[in-house]
């Protein structure tokens, strides 16, 4: 919709993002009328301090760590997809088509979300991990080394294949490999971490973008993410303990 209006209304921006503001305001106004179905009775708890996850990080299993560790660093070079369209842009496209990259990658995003889940969950969600990671690791390299058009636009649609691989599965990668009591505290801690890391990350990506080009700054991206895929292929996606819990499951199943 944002699209077919920019057509007939060319560099109307600011007119857009008004428009788009009232059904957000009325999304808002409409969770007021929402009301829980089952309250619960209030139970004193002890206050939980803001940093608290770092506490969890000391106690948390040596495989959640290492885990995050190599999630973290493929963030902090991960940085926003404004650098992706910045490029488009560089390569002569106009505002349109440039938006239009960006709805196919959702698009081809969200198309293949719940397949690659589905695939996930046979093969183990590490080698889905390796292979999204490989994706964009394709797309960001390509990205540096080319301005065609036809070559960009391909890359956008490959970016949602890549988004589709991994949004998700490395939480739930988080959430295997730690309890099941400390599953959100794991999660938390995690997004705790990276909201640092994604921050940085687009800090990073302009100083590079501004000293050396937009074509360095992709393959720099791209060579830290071989270094992650490398870094992954060398942790097992299960621990003992974990491995132990399925057993068990099967044989209750059985």
């Amino acid at each position: 919709m944002a699209l077919l209006y920019l057509y007939f209304y060319p560099g109307k921006y600011i007119t857009l993002f008004y428009i788009a503001f009232i059904p957000g305001l009325i999304a808002v106004l409409i969770s007021f009328f929402l009301k829980d179905k089952h309250k619960t009775t209030a139970t004193d708890k002890a206050p939980v301090s803001f940093f608290a996850f770092i506490k969890y990080w000391k106690t948390s299993p040596a495989l959640y760590k290492k885990v995050v560790i190599g999630l973290l660093f493929f963030t902090l070079f991960n940085s926003s997809d404004v650098f992706l369209l910045l490029k488009a842009k560089q390569s002569r496209l106009n505002d349109q088509t440039v938006i239009g990259l960006y709805i196919a990658y959702n698009l081809v995003f969200a198309l293949t979300s719940f397949p690659l889940g589905i695939i996930a969950d046979k093969i183990g969600l590490k080698k889905m991990l390796l292979f999204g990671l490989s994706v964009f690791a394709i797309v960001y390299w390509f990205m540096g080394l080319n301005s065609n058009v036809y070559v960009i636009a391909g890359l956008f649609l490959l970016y949602g294949l890549y988004a589709g691989a991994t949004e998700g599965i490395s939480k739930a990668w988080i959430s295997n490999i730690v309890d099941k009591k400390d599953v959100a505290t794991a999660i938390g801690t995690y997004a705790g971490f990276q909201s640092i890391c994604i921050m940085l990350a687009s800090t990073l990506a302009g100083i590079i973008w501004f000293q050396f080009g937009a074509g360095i700054t992709f393959v720099v991206t791209a060579v830290a993410t071989f270094l992650v895929i490398l870094y992954f292929m060398f942790l097992p996606e299960e621990d003992a303990k974990h491995r132990s819990r399925l057993k068990q499951r099967k044989r209750v199943v059985k």
